[in-house]
């Protein structure tokens, strides 16, 4: 059986960590041992801010719900129960969208939530 040289597969697999490390700062860019542990390192940041992102986004939409109801005299708790009883069924997202962009519109919403507690 002939010899195999790996010269080949380890200069790929060496060209891989170094293209993902590109543009880190020191000897991350461009040693190999160094580079492997930065590229690790970066991937389980990123794992873990996938989901950390949704999280963020989900208070974020939180707040700007929060302070379009507080305008209207409501809280943020009683305007999701008075959603929840008038079968209002807009996930917050899109509620904080209209919050944020067409007030007029969310006044409405605001309106059909009291009028259920009520």
């Amino acid at each position: 059986m002939a010899r195999v040289k790996r010269g080949v597969t380890s200069r790929a697999k060496h060209k891989k960590v170094l293209k993902a490390v590109k543009g880190q700062w020191g000897r991350r860019k461009n040693t190999i041992r160094a580079a492997r542990q930065a590229m690790e390192k970066a991937m389980q940041y990123a794992y873990r801010d996938r989901r950390n992102k949704k999280r963020d986004f989900k208070s974020l939409w939180i707040t700007r719900i929060n302070a379009g109801v507080r305008s209207e005299g409501m809280t943020y708790s009683k305007f999701v129960n008075g959603l929840s009883k008038s079968g209002i069924k807009i996930d917050r997202k899109i509620l904080a969208e209209i919050a944020y962009d067409n007030p007029e519109a969310f006044k409405t919403i605001v309106k059909k939530a009291q009028a259920a507690l009520n």
